[in-house]
Protein backbone atom coordinates (compact mmCIF):
# COMPACT_ATOMS: atom_id res chain seq x y z
CA UNK A 1 0.00 0.00 0.00
CA UNK A 2 2.64 2.42 0.68
CA UNK A 3 4.28 1.41 -2.64
CA UNK A 4 0.61 2.34 -4.41
CA UNK A 5 0.67 5.86 -2.34
CA UNK A 6 3.80 6.55 -3.55
CA UNK A 7 3.35 5.52 -7.36
CA UNK A 8 0.25 7.38 -7.39
CA UNK A 9 2.25 10.32 -5.67
CA UNK A 10 5.24 10.15 -8.66
CA UNK A 11 1.85 9.70 -11.54
CA UNK A 12 0.21 12.90 -9.55
CA UNK A 13 3.68 14.97 -9.49
CA UNK A 14 4.35 13.88 -13.34
CA UNK A 15 1.26 15.71 -14.63
CA UNK A 16 2.11 18.53 -12.34
CA UNK A 17 5.09 18.89 -14.07
CA UNK A 18 3.79 17.94 -17.13
CA UNK A 19 1.41 21.10 -16.61
CA UNK A 20 3.70 23.31 -15.07
CA UNK A 21 5.87 22.76 -18.42
CA UNK A 22 2.39 23.70 -20.28
CA UNK A 23 1.89 26.99 -18.68
CA UNK A 24 5.60 28.28 -18.35
CA UNK A 25 5.33 27.94 -21.81
CA UNK A 26 2.15 29.90 -21.67
CA UNK A 27 3.23 32.89 -19.75
CA UNK A 28 6.84 33.04 -21.93
CA UNK A 29 4.14 33.65 -24.64
CA UNK A 30 2.29 35.88 -22.85
CA UNK A 31 5.19 37.82 -21.85
CA UNK A 32 6.47 38.22 -25.36
CA UNK A 33 2.90 38.97 -26.70
CA UNK A 34 2.59 41.68 -23.90
CA UNK A 35 5.99 43.39 -24.87
CA UNK A 36 4.94 43.18 -28.46
CA UNK A 37 1.20 44.90 -27.31
CA UNK A 38 3.11 47.48 -25.04
CA UNK A 39 5.62 48.15 -28.25
CA UNK A 40 1.80 48.29 -30.03
CA UNK A 41 0.15 50.45 -27.70
CA UNK A 42 3.57 52.80 -27.44
CA UNK A 43 3.46 53.03 -31.35
CA UNK A 44 -1.27 54.06 -31.44
CA UNK A 45 -0.35 56.33 -28.53
CA UNK A 46 2.81 58.42 -30.85
CA UNK A 47 0.55 57.82 -33.76
CA UNK A 48 -2.51 59.35 -32.04
CA UNK A 49 -0.40 62.70 -30.95
CA UNK A 50 0.71 62.95 -34.32
CA UNK A 51 -2.64 62.69 -35.55
CA UNK A 52 -4.16 65.31 -33.07
CA UNK A 53 -0.86 67.73 -33.98
CA UNK A 54 -1.35 67.88 -37.42
CA UNK A 55 -5.34 68.43 -36.56
CA UNK A 56 -4.50 71.28 -35.05
CA UNK A 57 -2.31 72.13 -37.33
CA UNK A 58 -5.06 71.91 -39.89
CA UNK A 59 -7.43 73.59 -37.81
CA UNK A 60 -5.41 76.67 -37.69
CA UNK A 61 -4.50 76.66 -41.06
CA UNK A 62 -8.54 76.43 -41.98
CA UNK A 63 -8.69 79.36 -39.60
CA UNK A 64 -6.57 81.32 -40.93
CA UNK A 65 -7.98 80.73 -44.67
CA UNK A 66 -11.46 81.36 -43.30
CA UNK A 67 -10.33 84.64 -41.31
CA UNK A 68 -8.40 85.86 -44.87
CA UNK A 69 -11.35 84.37 -47.16
CA UNK A 70 -13.98 86.80 -44.82
CA UNK A 71 -11.06 89.98 -45.30
CA UNK A 72 -11.51 89.29 -49.07
CA UNK A 73 -14.88 89.22 -48.80
CA UNK A 74 -15.64 92.03 -47.08
CA UNK A 75 -13.14 93.88 -49.66
CA UNK A 76 -14.96 92.78 -52.16
CA UNK A 77 -18.74 93.72 -51.11
CA UNK A 78 -17.26 97.48 -50.47
CA UNK A 79 -16.28 97.56 -53.87
CA UNK A 80 -18.99 96.15 -55.29
CA UNK A 81 -20.62 98.93 -53.82
CA UNK A 82 -18.65 101.55 -54.91
CA UNK A 83 -18.87 100.03 -58.43
CA UNK A 84 -22.55 99.86 -58.54
CA UNK A 85 -22.75 103.77 -56.80
CA UNK A 86 -20.14 104.66 -59.82
CA UNK A 87 -22.33 102.80 -62.35
CA UNK A 88 -25.42 104.53 -60.81
CA UNK A 89 -23.91 108.02 -60.54
CA UNK A 90 -22.66 107.33 -64.58
CA UNK A 91 -25.35 106.39 -65.57
CA UNK A 92 -27.57 109.71 -64.59
CA UNK A 93 -24.87 111.85 -66.15
CA UNK A 94 -25.14 109.75 -68.83
CA UNK A 95 -28.79 110.68 -69.39
CA UNK A 96 -28.16 114.23 -68.70
CA UNK A 97 -25.51 114.28 -71.53
CA UNK A 98 -27.98 112.68 -73.66
CA UNK A 99 -30.97 114.70 -72.89
CA UNK A 100 -28.52 117.77 -72.88
CA UNK A 101 -27.35 116.72 -76.76
CA UNK A 102 -30.99 115.95 -77.78
CA UNK A 103 -32.23 119.32 -76.77
CA UNK A 104 -29.38 121.01 -78.29
CA UNK A 105 -29.81 119.22 -81.54
CA UNK A 106 -32.58 121.57 -83.22
CA UNK A 107 -30.38 124.52 -82.05
CA UNK A 108 -27.29 123.83 -83.13
CA UNK A 109 -26.83 125.20 -86.79
CA UNK A 110 -25.83 122.23 -89.34
CA UNK A 111 -21.96 121.28 -89.27
CA UNK A 112 -20.13 122.46 -92.31
CA UNK A 113 -19.61 119.50 -94.90
CA UNK A 114 -15.63 118.99 -95.61
CA UNK A 115 -14.78 118.52 -99.31
CA UNK A 116 -12.08 116.22 -101.02
CA UNK A 117 -9.24 118.19 -102.16
CA UNK A 118 -9.24 118.42 -105.84
CA UNK A 119 -12.37 117.99 -106.07
CA UNK A 120 -13.99 121.07 -108.47
CA UNK A 121 -15.75 123.63 -106.60
CA UNK A 122 -17.47 126.74 -107.55
CA UNK A 123 -15.25 130.02 -107.06
CA UNK A 124 -17.99 131.86 -105.23
CA UNK A 125 -19.16 128.76 -102.69
CA UNK A 126 -17.74 129.84 -99.23
CA UNK A 127 -16.47 126.58 -97.79
CA UNK A 128 -15.30 126.39 -93.82
CA UNK A 129 -12.17 125.17 -93.61
CA UNK A 130 -10.78 123.67 -90.04
CA UNK A 131 -7.18 124.52 -88.94
CA UNK A 132 -5.86 120.85 -89.62
CA UNK A 133 -7.14 120.91 -93.38
CA UNK A 134 -5.63 124.72 -93.54
CA UNK A 135 -2.12 123.61 -92.58
CA UNK A 136 -2.15 120.50 -94.63
CA UNK A 137 -2.67 122.73 -97.70
CA UNK A 138 -0.19 124.73 -96.86
CA UNK A 139 2.23 121.90 -96.12
CA UNK A 140 1.23 120.62 -99.96
CA UNK A 141 1.75 124.06 -101.21
CA UNK A 142 5.39 124.55 -100.09
CA UNK A 143 6.15 120.98 -100.51
CA UNK A 144 5.31 121.37 -104.48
Amino acid sequence: MEYGIEIALIVLLGVTLFHALRLERALGVLRRDRAALEQLVAAFNASTQQAEAGIERLRNAADGAGQQIARRIETATALRDDLHYLTERGESIANRIDALVRAARPLAPEAPRLSVVGRAEPADAPRARSQAERDLLKALRMAR
